[in-house]
């Protein structure tokens, strides 16, 4: 999941939370409102029915033999209009019958759904009703009984909730939606910085992410630019070493080739010489001497080509003194000498290719000889394709593909070569080249290319 999704969740539930312990206090403070208002009630009506009391208490109209109490009318729109709406007053007088007033409850709001009437009752219960004496004169002269009815607290409760719920409900959205807005607008430099890891990935190193206002991404670029410039200098340290290796490989292969040439053919050639003298000598005389003459004879003749496949190989077809297209040439002539298996050697030039610089040549040279030689050893096959292509429309480049109908896979080099691949990404790597191996029609379709802009450079 996006970080941007991750934190709007968790802002959507921090929302939600609150939005909760809102409600919870909405509902807390009206369940204590509906109290205060009852609690009032009773103080309005108590002061005004003490008033009424005193009043005929004074008048002394409707004065009776047990009791001083007077019978003053307290159920009227006086009393009524100081009673809150949905709230009920009972007064009990002593030794007379109980009266009550209640307010409309229609007045109050619409009733409640059914789930919130078992949410509200079930968490927060009924109200306790309000006593207070008839008059603090004389405590025994009645009681005043106020109390909320309960279909009115519910739709008071529920009114009031339903008000504040919807402005709550209103700003918990804003404010999510506005917060979302500056998360994703803070997290626009991730994905900026996500690109330019993607770029060094693929190779990319000239990649710089540019500056952010924010000081953590800041932080973060400086420090992937860091990462890049460090690749840099290592990629070109390693390419630089990698050049060089292959030079001093190139050199040590011809210096290996003339030893063997001066030293080991030569001793082949004396071995040889010796090998004839010494059968003409015992021809008559000791035949089986002779015998064993010839085939020494034999097994250095079998030495002597051994050792020619071995110097064509090490020594590159001398690519500085015929070039690259005679080289090559040279190098399919031999496979095809070679060729026990019945091999057909095909080879296709395009383009300037003689004004390459020598080590270009020469590792074009060795990742033919490389891609040849897997075909031959591993595919099988009855015909195989060379082709060498410099094309200078778009960008120099040079192209060198080779394909065979040997039935292989595009693994099995890998496989089977252990470092023969390895050996080809290595050399077309200081230039910045690319390697392609994919099943063919009917086997293996190599395609190794060198943009010659990097490598025209000197070595």
């Amino acid at each position: 999941m996006h970080l941007l999704m991750r934190l709007i969740f968790r802002l959507c539930g921090v929302v939600a939370l609150c939005l909760a312990a809102a409600i919870a206090w909405i509902a807390v403070d009206t369940h204590r409102s509906i109290d205060v208002s009852v609690t009032a009630t009773a103080a309005r009506v108590g002061q005004h029915l003490e008033a009424l009391f005193w009043q005929r208490l004074v008048w002394r109209g409707g004065m009776m033999k047990n009791t001083i109490l007077p019978m003053p009318v307290w159920q009227s729109l006086a009393t009524q209009s100081i009673i809150s709406p949905g709230i009920c007053v009972k007064l009990t007088p002593v030794q007379q019958e109980s009266g009550t007033l209640c307010s409309q409850v229609e007045a109050v709001g619409e009733a409640p759904p059914a789930w919130f009437v078992a949410a509200y009752t079930g968490i927060l219960g009924a109200h306790k009703p309000a006593e207070r004496p008839l008059t603090l004169r004389d405590r025994s002269a009645g009681v005043i009984t106020v109390s909320v009815q309960p279909e009115a607290a519910l739709r008071l409760a529920w009114q009031r909730l339903s008000a504040l719920l919807g402005i709550a409900l209103a700003m918990a959205g804003g404010i999510a939606f506005l917060a979302a807005l500056m998360i994703g607008y803070a997290l626009m430099p991730a994905r900026a910085i996500i690109d330019g890891l993607r770029q060094l990935q693929h190779g990319n190193l000239a990649w710089r992410l540019p500056h952010f206002r924010t000081g953590e991404f800041n932080h973060i670029a400086e420090a992937v630019n860091q990462l890049a410039d460090n690749l840099a200098t290592t990629r070109a340290t390693r390419q630089a070493l990698m050049t060089r290796l292959f030079q001093v490989q190139e050199d040590e292969r011809r210096t290996i080739a003339r030893d063997l040439h001066d030293e080991f053919g030569q001793c082949l050639t004396a071995t040889a010489a010796l090998a004839a003298i010494i059968e003409r000598r015992t021809r008559e005389d000791f035949p089986e001497v002779a015998s064993d003459a010839a085939r020494i004879a034999q097994v250095q003749k079998r030495m002597m080509l051994s050792l020619r496949s071995t110097l064509k190989r090490l020594r590159s077809q001398n690519i500085e003194e015929i070039g690259l297209e005679a080289s090559l040439r040279q190098l399919i002539t031999d496979h095809t000498d070679q060729g026990r298996l019945g091999t057909v050697f095909r080879v296709e030039f395009s383009g300037h290719i003689a004004d390459l610089p020598t080590h270009v040549a020469t590792d074009v040279y060795r990742i033919a000889q490389e891609c040849i030689t897997n075909a031959v050893k591993h595919g099988k096959p009855s015909e195989v394709h060379l082709r060498l292509e410099r094309s200078q429309k778009h960008e120099d480049v040079i192209a060198l593909t080779v394909e065979d109908d040997g039935a292989g896979d595009a693994d099995g080099p890998d496989r089977h070569t252990g470092y023969g691949i390895l050996g080809i990404k290595e050399r077309l790597e200081p230039y910045g080249g690319s390697l392609t191996l994919r099943p063919s029609a009917r086997g293996m379709h190599v395609a190794a290319v060198i943009p010659l802009d990097a490598a025209m450079l000197p070595a």
